[in-house]
């Protein structure tokens, strides 16, 4: 099978995780791509941490064109959904393999695979049970996606807006614990988390001892 990734942000560190599954990818062709003009078409067309619209005339190059959504749709469309929950609280959440859609995250559901925290996990540890929750669904889309069928999406949807770096900002007159769940979800190299203070601004990085 001919199979695309797109993955727009180089800098993402999801990109090493994607590497090593297109390497484990025997007999088939795997092409990591940044920009949705490199696209040719194959077999099936992965979004991964894709910040570009795919349009029709595009999907229509594949059999298959799928996204990777950490949430449980139609809950937390849009952006950056696992960072959304786990600030609002939740210790478990749903990664969603659907269609490829015009308007976002609104495709059938075809498999889910549930991640469980237990609140202590730094950025790393989050970032590490979300990716190979992903591959898992990469890989179980090539294995089932001729067999099953995939589901309508039911309920009401609720959408998350992309965040910005102000939502990394802590609040210094606050407690730590406040601002903890913040600290430990916050891409200390591309969105820090960080605090204004006499004129200047820091960077906070935590780590476990």
């Amino acid at each position: 099978m001919n199979i695309s990734i797109l993955c727009t942000d180089p800098r993402h560190p999801v990109n090493p995780w994607l590497r090593r599954w297109a390497d484990e990818q025997a007999g088939h062709r795997v092409s990591i791509h940044r920009d949705r003009r490199e696209l040719a078409g194959g077999d099936f067309l992965f979004l991964v941490s894709c910040h570009q619209m795919i349009g029709k005339s595009l999907r229509d190059l594949y059999y298959r064109t799928l996204v990777l959504h950490a949430s449980a749709l139609p809950k937390g469309r849009g952006m950056s959904p696992h960072i959304w929950q786990i600030l609002e609280g939740a210790d478990r959440l749903w990664v969603t393999l659907l269609n490829a859609e015009d308007a976002l995250d609104s495709g059938d559901i075809w498999h889910q695979v549930e991640l469980r925290f237990d609140g202590t996990e730094l950025h790393d540890e989050i970032n590490a049970k979300l990716f190979a929750a992903e591959l898992e669904l990469m890989s179980w889309a090539l294995a089932h996606c001729d067999g099953a069928t995939p589901r309508k999406q039911s309920g009401k949807p609720s959408q998350y807006r992309k965040r910005t770096p102000a939502d990394s900002a802590i609040d210094p007159t606050r407690p730590l614990v406040e601002s903890f769940d913040l600290l430990r979800v916050a891409d200390s190299e591309r969105y820090p988390a960080y605090f204004d203070h006499r004129g200047c601004r820091y960077r906070i990085r935590i780590d476990k001892l």
